[in-house]
């Protein structure tokens, strides 16, 4: 009894003395009752899936009363049974280890154990390192004994399960639910909350998987905490690991995925995007993002079979009325090549700039969509030092056609004359004015009305917007709003998301409050609307037939630059506006049989998958447009001139069809033919 006594009194001792050498500059635990860790940013699709995670540790943070019981006990039966009956440090344990351990020193069979508590743990994670020193342990006892003076075992438990790393970059039990299995904790079975339980001991080593999960299921047995019956179910059970959480966003959402970050990186700081638990919602609809993906995919793997250099191409939609972005895509795949095409390559715009020049000659007035253009050869055309011969992509010549004939057939001569008549600046203008070409370009010319100035499919998909949503500007908008960790909306009127801070009132479709006009519209109705007709008529009739989607209203125009080195196609229903480009990173010619048609029937394919089963929804036509039959060839009212293809035209108040007259017009060679049946002006 004397021995024991004194034995005692010596612990005593010399636990009061280690106390003394090394509990004095112990870090200050305290902080640990308000515990607020580094929480990931989750970012969600439009109808509230999710997206992706950003964090520098990947961590969803859980209360006790959410923690399942059952994965509670998984970890206790893994790390710490006596976790609710020691003081923070376990005697026994640390006894049964220390024998363990010499008799594996001696070579006799014994495991190598450990002995640290579950508190010793979190103590070791939150303070300290995890060198294998005498002295740590020693501070980790002292911490771990001050932590269970402090707070509830409760408390320590959420602290452990929140905080402890399982591999993956996931720490916590609910980031680590969601990227092995891709569920909350609360629908766990026994036999994932067992992997999981498994992990703290190796991490990132998945080779055991099945071998560590059972271990943790046969302890559970054995303190009681599961039957034998369940313990063998669990154990049946397949582990469907490593195909949850990282694998619901594919590659077809990670260009999107990637543009948020960078602009809410630019806009929030690194320190909130990737540790303060934000709630961004997204304007993206997977329905629409995977079908844009894979027409997309689909036109550059039938082009780049066989072929040694893959051709690139990038795709965006938006809704044209709230510059939502609702699917995007900027290359055949993120894995190979994060640029996205779609934002970040400026390109020659081709035929796509059109539209614009045509829309600056209607705002006159002075034009309608059945004047009369001359299609015929230009000869010592001169532009500052430079002679040239406008050419039409047929080398072919048609004499007088109608405007919208030149537009919808994408004439370049008849469009040359009519840039020359109307003025290259305001040819110009109309395309800056639609936010296609920057506003401080100095140097106007010939070309720059033609195509031949560089703009993202963005920019110009926006532009394309403003023709059918009453002539209105957007800026891109990927985000609806940002939440904080606590559900407050983040203020933050500088980013370009417009996030604002008040109530989102969203209806039962996830659809965004309406949007509030801003500013004075673009150009005039009846302008607009002519153009957008003219358009639906190069969809129908045109040069974009490969756009049509039966049973369906749909308007755009394709392009293609010179040498065929980017070829284009942006269009629009009512409510969905798209743009798609292809060509190679480094501008090249694309090749014998390559043209405009593929990005037309890219954009067909995503629009035919994305307006299934809606009904047509036909552009409205304003006040002051009077829609009168014509003769598409010459401009004359049908009852004048009834044979060949009759037309509804769009002429604004006052304005009326081409009278008939007899003139010579010039023929495919430009030589003269008499008594033809025209009208109109030059």
């Amino acid at each position: 009894m004397l021995g024991l006594f004194w034995a005692v009194v010596i612990g005593i001792a010399a636990t009061a003395l280690l106390v003394m050498r090394y509990g004095n500059d112990l870090p200050d635990y305290r902080q640990l009752a308000t515990y607020a860790p580094p929480v990931a940013t989750r970012l969600y699709a439009a109808d509230g899936s999710l997206l992706i995670e950003y964090a520098e540790e990947r961590r969803v943070f859980i209360d006790f009363e959410d923690m399942p019981p059952m994965l509670i006990n998984a970890f206790i039966a893994a790390e710490d049974k006596n976790f609710w009956r020691h003081p923070g440090i376990d005697i026994f344990g640390i006894t049964r280890a220390t024998l363990n351990n010499a008799r594996h020193a001696l070579g006799l069979g014994a495991r190598f154990t450990g002995a640290s508590t579950i508190t010793q743990q979190v103590a070791k994670n939150f303070f300290l390192t995890s060198e294998r020193k005498l002295s740590r342990k020693i501070k980790e006892a002292i911490l771990a004994l001050r932590l269970e003076r402090s707070f509830s075992k409760q408390h320590i438990m959420t602290l452990y399960l929140n905080q402890i790393f399982l591999g993956a970059r996931s720490y916590g039990v609910g980031s680590a639910s969601l990227m092995y299995f891709n569920k909350p904790v609360g629908e766990l079975t026994l036999s994932e909350a067992a992997f999981l339980a498994s992990l703290p001991k190796a991490p990132n080593d998945r080779s055991r998987a099945v071998f560590r999960r059972d271990y943790v299921l046969r302890r559970m047995m054995e303190e009681g905490f599961i039957s034998r019956d369940e313990m063998l179910m669990a154990q049946a059970e397949e582990l469907n690991i490593n195909s949850g959480f990282m694998a619901q966003m594919t590659d077809d959402f990670q260009y999107f995925a990637e543009e948020v970050r960078r602009e809410l990186l630019h806009t929030l700081g690194r320190e909130k995007l990737y540790n303060e638990g934000l709630y961004i919602k997204t304007t993206i609809v997977p329905e629409y993002q995977r079908a844009a993906a894979n027409a997309l995919k689909t036109a550059l793997d039938a082009y780049n079979r066989g072929r040694t250099e893959r051709l690139q191409g990038a795709i965006i939609v938006m809704n044209p009325h709230t510059g939502r972005v609702l699917a995007m895509s900027g290359g055949y795949s993120f894995a190979e090549s994060s640029f996205n095409r779609a934002t970040q390559a400026n390109r020659q715009v081709g035929s796509t700039i059109k539209p614009f020049v045509y829309l600056a000659a209607l705002e006159t007035n002075k034009y309608t969509p059945q004047t009369l253009l001359l299609d015929a050869p230009i000869v010592g055309w001169r532009e500052d030092n430079t002679l040239w011969k406008p050419e039409n992509y047929d080398r072919k010549f048609m004499g007088l056609i109608p405007l919208r004939y030149s537009l919808e057939t994408s004439r370049n001569v008849p469009t040359v004359r009519l840039v020359e008549s109307i003025g290259v600046r305001n040819a110009i203008r109309s395309a800056q004015r639609f936010g296609v070409y920057d506003e401080d370009m100095r140097h106007m010319n010939l070309s720059l009305a033609l195509g031949s100035g560089e703009t993202t499919l963005s920019r110009l998909t926006l532009g394309f917007a403003a023709f059918v949503n009453g002539g209105h500007t957007n800026r891109p908008k990927l985000v609806d709003y940002v939440q904080d960790r606590h559900g407050r909306v983040i203020d933050n009127r500088n980013s370009k998301f417009e996030i604002r801070n008040s109530n989102i009132d969203w209806s039962e479709t996830l659809n965004p409050p309406a949007r509030r006009e801003a500013g004075e519209p673009l150009s005039d109705p009846q302008s607009l609307y002519q153009i957008v007709s003219i358009l639906q008529g190069a969809v129908e009739m045109g040069t974009g037939r490969q756009a049509r989607v039966p049973g369906q209203t749909i308007a755009g125009k394709t392009g293609t630059t010179n040498e065929v080195k980017d070829v284009w196609f942006v269009g629009f229903s009512k409510d969905l506006v798209a743009g798609v480009w292809m060509g190679y990173d480094t501008p090249k010619p694309m090749g014998g049989g390559a043209g405009s048609y593929m990005a037309a029937r890219v954009f067909g394919d995503f629009m035919t998958a994305a307006l299934a089963g809606e009904a047509n929804r036909p552009f409205s036509v304003p006040d002051g447009i009077d829609l009168i039959r014509v003769n598409r060839a010459s401009g004359v009212a049908a009852s004048q001139d009834p044979d060949g293809t009759i037309i509804m035209e769009a002429f604004k108040s006052g304005q009326r069809p081409n009278e008939p007259v007899r003139t010579g017009i010039i023929d495919a060679d430009g030589m003269p033919i008499d008594n033809a049946v025209v009208g109109g002006i030059f």
